[in-house]
């Protein structure tokens, strides 16, 4: 063979392949760039499929959620939290949470919010969508915040009918990440560390996030409306004036009087913890070195040459290469054990504070069943408040233990102590009152705990079925007929609930 025809073949062996892989590279740039560019995507558009139509990768991600769709009873397998809510919405139904494309299904499912039988019926006020879906600040943007928080939970049945979804994160001009809960802004103006808009774009990936999963309460709020009618709306509010710590919480609440439920049994002036995740996540490890919480739920994917942020946000645990192992450099089963070890301590406090508070309200319940006086129980009820406060906070927010190890042990060892304080307190008053001696009833399953606190299930079950079958089936009907749901959310969602 001639020396140039082996130069010649030579040659074509290399330049090939490196015009294939331009070809590639090229390919692969023009397709980042078409992500890049900003299409052209309605003003308050809730029906993700629409944003998905120009990101369909992130799109076909978040629809990945539905696979996250176990109903996990948590009172199923931890029965005390059926006392402990006694009189609260939490005692009557409470499952561990599902993937997002579940979060719209399961509020309405759920038994907490009742069997409303028209658009001006509770038990709900109509707050409890806010965290819900992007038609809320669509909603909000329609008839104005005060408004939209007026009135019961089922006013806004028939509109809110898309679960958390693009617009709840994202601009339509920009795409940039977008606070779109005005409540958040006041939150954290009020808090004053890190105001709203000096927020960087790291700081972003935590804050569309904190609109949600963060400590909240209904604020009353006096208003008039354009009829000149006076109304009050229950606005959520982020008690953050003094501080993002539990204690800085605590504080802000006793020193208002703040109460979400009078104990059934004890009689206790209670709050109930919502899900402090943004909180609790900032006194932790990844909070202090501005890790933020898209770094962990919605790792980068590579697919060839494109990148981009997976939106199928669950637990990191199940994706650790992508996730965990990017920064902590032990192997995959060292890993998973040291957090499993970790964990079980978590649990065992967990379940202490749930025993101690849960017979600290039983007990309460006998005191003023022999009369106990006002003076008496006080101190009492007020040690069971900040027990149970710092309980509900240290394990609402699920994933507290990952974001913050330390301060989750501590709070919960502090809410031991309160919960003992109470009982020591107790067995005085129990023994003035010739009762040293009472044990509280057993509540070591959920039909005996809702037994003891009186909760009429099967009522409530009637209720609720009751109104999926007529209201709920209206809201359907009518949602579709304006036009508002994106359908591929709801493909292949089965009706999952604890009580059927």
């Amino acid at each position: 063979m001639k020396k140039s025809t082996v130069v010649t073949i030579g040659a074509v062996t290399v330049i090939v392949p490196l015009f294939l892989l331009a070809l590639n590279i090229n390919e692969n740039k023009a397709e980042q760039q078409t992500i890049n560019a900003v299409p052209k995507i309605a003003r308050m558009e809730s029906k993700s499929a629409e944003w998905g139509k120009h990101y369909p990768r992130q799109y076909d991600s978040y629809l990945q959620t539905k696979k996250s769709d176990k109903i996990d009873d948590m009172l199923e397998s931890n029965p005390a939290l059926v006392v402990m809510w006694a009189g609260y919405g939490f005692a009557k139904d409470y499952n561990a949470p599902r993937g997002h494309t579940y979060i719209l299904e399961d509020n309405i499912n759920t038994l907490r919010t009742g069997g409303p039988i028209d658009d001006k019926t509770g038990p709900m006020p109509t707050a409890c969508w806010t965290c819900k879906s992007p038609d809320v600040p669509r909603l909000m943007d329609k008839m104005g915040e005060l408004d939209y928080f007026t009135g019961k939970w089922a006013r806004h049945g028939n509109e809110i009918v898309n679960p958390i979804g693009c617009a709840d994160c994202h601009d339509n001009e920009t795409m940039k990440l977008t606070i779109t809960r005005p409540h958040l802004k006041r939150g954290l103006d009020a808090e004053g560390t890190l105001k709203a808009a000096d927020a960087t774009h790291q700081d972003m990936r935590s804050l569309v996030c904190a609109q949600c999963h963060s400590e909240y309460y209904f604020k009353p709020t006096e208003w008039t409306d354009n009829n000149g009618n006076k109304k009050t709306a229950k606005v959520v509010t982020f008690p953050w004036a003094n501080g993002l710590g539990v204690e800085d919480m605590e504080k802000y609440y006793d020193d208002i009087n703040f109460v979400d439920w009078t104990h059934k049994v004890s009689k206790t002036p209670m709050l109930k913890a919502q899900h402090p995740g943004y909180e609790i996540y900032k006194t932790g490890a990844h909070g202090l070195n501005n890790v933020s919480c898209a770094d962990c739920h919605m790792p980068y994917v590579r697919e060839g040459g494109v990148k981009y942020s997976s939106h199928n946000v669950g637990n990191p645990m199940d994706d650790i290469a992508n996730t965990c192992l990017n920064c902590h450099r032990e192997d995959e089963k060292t890993f998973r054990d040291n957090v499993k070890r970790k964990l079980a301590r978590k649990n065992e406090l967990h379940k202490t504070a749930m025993d101690v508070i849960g017979k600290a309200h039983l007990e309460a319940g006998k005191a003023l069943e022999l009369g106990a006086t006002a003076a008496e129980m006080q101190p009492i009820q007020q040690d069971i408040r900040h027990a149970q406060w710092r309980w509900d906070y240290s394990i609402a927010s699920h994933g507290s233990f990952f974001h913050a190890p330390e301060e989750t042990l501590r709070i919960l060892g502090s809410a031991i102590n309160k919960g003992q304080d109470a009982r020591v307190k107790l067995r005085i008053v129990l023994a003035r009152y010739n009762a040293a001696e009472y044990v509280a009833p057993d509540f070591s399953t959920k039909e005996k705990a809702q037994q003891v606190i009186g909760l009429p299930y099967d009522k409530l079950v009637n209720e609720k079925n009751s109104f999926l079958n007529s209201l709920r089936e209206e809201w359907i009907k009518e949602g579709a007929a304006k036009g508002l749901y994106d359908p591929k959310t709801r493909e292949g969602i089965e009706f999952k609930t604890s009580y059927q």
